[in-house]
């Protein structure tokens, strides 16, 4: 699981600062591009095959962020682009990781800590609470899906 964290981490290391940059602009892509190639949208529809009126909702749609990747390759290849879909995380996988089994492991140290209270066995050692967190931790990584049972 580490490994394909690490991997897509990799992936997106040089992405990340470009993003702001990469932005879709607030009336959508296809009406920015169209309009820098000096196309109108009748000439658009004709060259993906649909009539302007059907045209002007399709760029409406992706203004409003109701359009279909489908349908964005089609004007993509029309105007001879190239659409890039990508779900870019805002922080690494592994740091999100890292947080998520900790988070967990403190859960699990704060029952434990609470029922041997009652029993009058609290470990108050920093070193022992710390070694019992790390093998809580290293256990949550063994199956990985138990990091997520929970939201």
């Amino acid at each position: 699981m580490r490994l394909a964290a690490d991997q897509i981490d990799r992936r997106f290391e040089d992405v990340r600062p470009l993003l702001k940059q990469l932005a879709r602009p607030p009336r959508g892509w296809i009406k920015a591009i169209r309009e820098g190639l000096g196309m109108t949208s009748a000439q658009l529809a004709v060259r993906i095959g649909i009539r302007q009126p059907s045209f002007a909702e399709l760029e409406k749609s992706e203004a409003d962020k109701r359009i279909t990747l489908a349908s964005l390759e089609r004007v993509a290849k029309a105007l001879d682009c190239q659409l890039v879909y990508a779900l870019v995380p805002n922080r690494s996988l592994s740091d999100q990781l890292a947080e998520r089994a900790e988070d967990i492991a403190e859960e699990q140290l704060a029952a434990v800590d609470q029922t041997m209270k009652l029993e009058k066995q609290s470990v108050t050692n920093t070193r022992q609470r710390d070694a019992l967190k790390q093998r809580i931790i290293l256990g949550l990584f063994d199956k990985p899906s138990r990091l997520w049972r929970l939201p």
